[in-house]
């Protein structure tokens, strides 16, 4: 998603503002790199699971960001939360291991065509 940013400018032969077309403000992470993101970080943790504020850390993402994003992960059966203690723990699932594998092979296939995927 991309965000409008309106730049002012200062003319000082005519002294008063110049309006400049609005800038298109490109977005760091796309939707689908953030999910992988989380997907990885549920990988490296294994059967144990990863809780939200370690993954919310590692994926730079906010609380609630992340809980939104791992809600949808286990929406599509890619991912499974357990109660751990005060904690709910994220555990990716076969399903969620195969999806991640062939989307690193789109990450691949993008990043050597030189795509934004």
């Amino acid at each position: 998603m991309e965000s409008l940013k309106t730049e002012i400018s200062f003319d000082m032969h005519a002294r008063k503002p110049i309006l400049r077309q609005p800038i298109l403000k490109q977005q760091y992470r796309t939707h689908m790199g953030i999910m992988s993101e989380i997907l990885q970080i549920m990988m490296d943790a294994g059967i144990e699971g990863a809780i939200v504020s370690e993954i919310s850390r590692k994926a730079n993402l906010s609380y609630y960001t992340t809980v939104e994003n791992c809600q949808k992960l286990i929406n599509s059966s890619l991912a499974e939360s357990a109660r751990k203690r005060r904690n709910y723990v994220y555990v990716i699932t076969t399903k969620g291991i195969e999806f991640f594998r062939e989307l690193k092979k789109f990450q691949e296939i993008t990043q050597e065509m030189n795509l934004r995927y």
